[in-house]
């Protein structure tokens, strides 16, 4: 069966939902546990309920498991196959040509925060279900559509919704790259803590989320700094402002976390500028161990593994108020990264500025072996819609879903060679890649879950 001449009865049907989707701003403002109607917030309830009602519409079973997730089903038997995707995004950072909700549609492609991570691809793995259904294909293994609310900011949801549901035997998670990864980094967060006075820097503030190179650092200053400071961006080249009450701005580049080489921090770039005005110890302890070393070699954490690659480091946040400081980094580590030892550096680097070192969460490697059928399977699918024999299998230091369960891998939809759109201003979808990836989810849950 060819699914992908089936895939093109669908496209308007893809795009009318994928943009209805789009449209909801699912960006967690707050998680309250106490309030058992929204735990993420309305908007992110909104987007569960309106993925049930759809699948219960078209015919599918649905539940909902205490509004932090739920699936939508069909197959039958004792096996779960779980497909993973998630319905949060993170926030629409940058500068957008549209509002990052709007889903505005243009030379084939869909723009939104969410566009491919995940909402695109969420929708790509329902359409594959549904040309099963209406195909009339029968599965030996219940397919489930799992959908999380919270993978961008702890994975409450997906956790939440494994204490009251039975884990997959095997899945994937459509939320990276083609043609398959089948292993990532571990991801470690954390933040220095501390409480310092500074006669010249009143505050400072750059980015809100762990899994972001921040784009943007305001500064405000008890002094005029204005001629040091437009000679600061003029000799360095670096984009910034300054706006009323000595209050300077510098301006960088978002980038997801498990790739900050491809961002510009303005964290990093900011230090640069402090470090000749202040002794403000944190200032210093930016400067010595966290910037410009988006492989923590200034912390002597590199490290190497022929499979997963190097260590990356994010310096993700700051929060500063003239009195208290917190900063939050980042870590995305290879299966050869020996962690307790790793440990004791960091805790002893800020030791010696005075800085409390606090964990934030620690999420182990995740590794399928190459030779595994799941991989074999989902591979095949790839090629048979792509014929691309030369793209190899890979180990990404990005976080999804198919961590949380004991074999999972990722599985798409971008293509190898597309731009990263993850975590970037103008996220946008091709439709065409995404109906070719309907096909591709099809035949892989044919070869996993069909008779």
């Amino acid at each position: 069966m060819n699914w992908l001449d089936i895939a093109k009865n669908y496209e308007e049907e893809y795009i009318r939902i994928v943009k209805e989707l789009l449209q909801i701003p699912t960006v967690l403002e707050k998680y309250d546990p106490e309030n058992l109607e929204a735990p993420f917030g309305l908007e992110i309830r909104k987007a569960l309920d309106y993925m049930l009602d759809l699948g219960k519409k078209d015919g599918f079973l649905v539940k909902d498991i205490d509004h932090y997730a739920g699936h939508i089903e069909m197959g039958e038997g004792k096996e779960v196959l779980g497909i993973l995707g998630h319905l949060d995004v993170v926030p629409a950072g940058g500068k957008w040509n549209q509002p990052p909700f709007s889903a505005y549609e243009e030379d084939g492609k869909i723009y939104a925060r969410g566009a491919m991570d995940d909402k695109g691809p969420t929708i790509a793995a329902y359409i594959a279900m549904k040309m099963l259904k209406d195909q009339g294909v029968k599965l030996n293994k219940k397919v489930r559509l799992i959908l999380g609310t919270d993978e961008e900011s702890g994975m409450r949801g997906i956790k939440r919704y494994l204490e009251k549901e039975q884990m997959p035997d095997l899945g994937f998670a459509p939320d990276a790259e083609f043609p398959l990864i089948y292993a990532e980094k571990g991801i470690y967060a954390f933040t220095y803590t501390g409480k310092v006075t500074d006669k010249l820097l009143m505050s400072l503030e750059a980015g809100d989320r762990f899994n972001v190179v921040p784009d943007e650092c305001k500064a405000i200053l008890s002094e005029n700094k204005d001629k040091e400071f437009n000679k600061f961006l003029k000799d360095n080249k670096i984009q910034g402002e300054i706006k009323d009450n000595n209050e300077y701005v510098v301006y960088g580049k978002n980038a997801h976390a498990a790739w900050p080489h491809l961002g510009v921090n303005a964290i990093s770039l900011m230090t640069k500028f402090l470090i000749k005005l202040t002794n403000n110890p944190f200032v210093h302890m930016l400067n010595k161990y966290l910037t410009d070393d988006h492989l923590g070699k200034k912390l002597g954490l590199d490290i190497h593994d022929k499979e997963m690659d190097d260590l990356t480091l994010n310096l993700a946040f700051i929060h500063y108020d003239g009195k208290e400081v917190e900063v939050g980094l980042n870590i995305r580590y290879p299966k050869n990264y020996d962690f307790e030892e790793g440990e004791k550096k960091i805790i002893k680097a800020g030791k010696e500025f005075a800085l409390i070192y606090n964990k934030n969460s620690n999420s182990k490697p995740h590794y399928v072996s190459p030779e595994d059928d799941l991989v074999k399977a989902l591979h095949e699918s790839y090629i048979k819609y792509t014929n691309d024999t030369e793209s190899k299998i890979m180990s990404i230091g990005g976080g999804t879903y198919s961590r949380v369960l004991k074999k999972a891998v990722a599985f798409g939809p971008a293509l190898p060679g597309d731009e990263d759109l993850a975590h970037q201003p103008n996220e946008y979808l091709k439709v065409k890649d995404m109906m070719n990836a309907v096909a591709i989810y099809a035949e892989g849950i044919m070869r996993l879950a069909g008779f």
